[in-house]
């Protein structure tokens, strides 16, 4: 009797040090978000918990986004087709003179083709027999008409055509995130940024949610091309000088625990909800996970936490979301991801309890 009592004690140690030791995936979600007291009994947890539910998912989307920078964007304001001629650009100049003295065309000859020039930084033009003329600022058919004016002036019957090739302040430069990236001339005052990409061969293959940086001057504006696609009134114009950067979003989000992925994963769209994230690592394991435990840690910066309702209480917060209740669902397709969160999938305290069990049967056996 003594020694099967001894036999019981020793299968009960073993089984104890063995719950112990079972190797695992990812924590119970008791023991991830288990509160921490001082030796009064006070809660002195430096993270703050919240289960993500219809009551709730309205005021914790509205607390402030972080982990990207925020850009704005210029909406498109319609311009005339035609190029307006500015410093740099370069000018040729065709007089037709029928006069049998031309001062222009040599004798027996009717045309009269000028060097070309390039138009001076105050945005003239040298022209024989006419002097500096300032152009920068017309279309090519007004300047046209104004140099025909001045040279009927000294010579009735000339007609003038001239040819505007841009110059670098009439261009954009399309730097990366393309086929092929380069400086594009701006034929007219309408060209667009999917134009401008459209020039340099369209977005290169493989980049996740592409995403556009337009710098003008000192500014940078941002947006995506998926956004650009939806609503063509964001197709901005471009300015001479503009530098358009076409690069993979940089936004991401991690997945760890017992979920269908261990990774770190690209937003594939400008707007990734709880749901969306579960998708794209793949679920979680049905064999481990808990689908009560979905947690989503996330990591203010100090100077975003308050006491004020659209701000967090604590800068470490978990969101907790449950699979198993149809709010919970809904809920999880209205929460808003943010770049740099942690989507933790729990382990089931079922699984636990299974292999321990197994662990028992098996020591059993053994003392069998």
């Amino acid at each position: 009797m003594g020694s099967f009592l001894r036999g019981v004690w020793v299968l009960f140690v073993c089984t104890g040090l063995a719950a112990c030791s079972l190797p695992r995936g990812a924590g119970l979600q008791s023991e991830v978000i288990a509160a921490q007291t001082d030796e009064n009994g006070t809660d002195i947890s430096d993270f703050a918990v919240f289960s993500v539910t219809r009551n709730s998912v309205g005021y914790l989307n509205d607390w402030p986004v972080i982990g990207a920078r925020g850009y704005s964007w210029i909406n498109r304001a319609d311009q005339p087709g035609s190029l307006i001629i500015a410093p740099g650009d370069l000018v040729s100049v065709t007089v037709w003179d029928a006069d049998e003295n031309s001062l222009l065309a040599g004798p027996g000859q009717r045309v009269a083709q000028l060097e070309p020039m390039r138009v001076s930084s105050s945005g003239s033009i040298f022209l024989p027999f006419v002097g500096d003329l300032r152009i920068a600022g017309m279309s090519p058919q007004g300047a046209r008409a104004r140099i025909e004016e001045r040279y009927i002036e000294t010579t009735p019957s000339a007609q003038v055509q001239i040819n505007v090739e841009p110059g670098r302040s009439n261009t954009a430069n399309l730097v990366s995130g393309v086929a092929s990236p380069g400086v594009y001339p701006l034929e007219g005052r309408d060209v667009t940024v999917l134009e401008l990409i459209s020039m340099g061969g369209g977005v290169r293959d493989g980049l996740i949610n592409p995403q556009i940086r337009l710098i003008r001057g000192d500014d940078i504006y941002g947006t995506s091309i998926a956004r650009l696609y939806d609503n063509p009134r964001l197709d901005s114009v471009l300015r001479g000088g503009d530098r358009v950067i076409v690069e993979e979003e940089e936004r991401y989000f991690l997945s760890l625990g017992a979920a269908g992925q261990e990774s770190r994963h690209i937003f594939p769209a400008d707007h990734v909800t709880a749901l969306d994230a579960l998708a794209e690592i793949g679920g979680v394991t049905d064999s481990r996970a808990d689908p009560q435990g979905i947690l989503i840690l996330r990591d203010y910066p100090r100077s975003a936490v308050g006491t004020a309702p659209g701000a967090p209480p604590k800068d470490r917060m978990v969101f907790v979301i449950d699979l198993t209740s149809a709010d919970g669902l809904f809920s999880a397709g209205e929460f808003h991801i943010m770049s740099g969160d942690l989507v933790y999938a729990t382990e089931s305290p079922l699984i636990v309890g299974q292999t321990v069990l197994g662990v028992l049967s098996t020591l059993l056996n053994i003392a069998n």
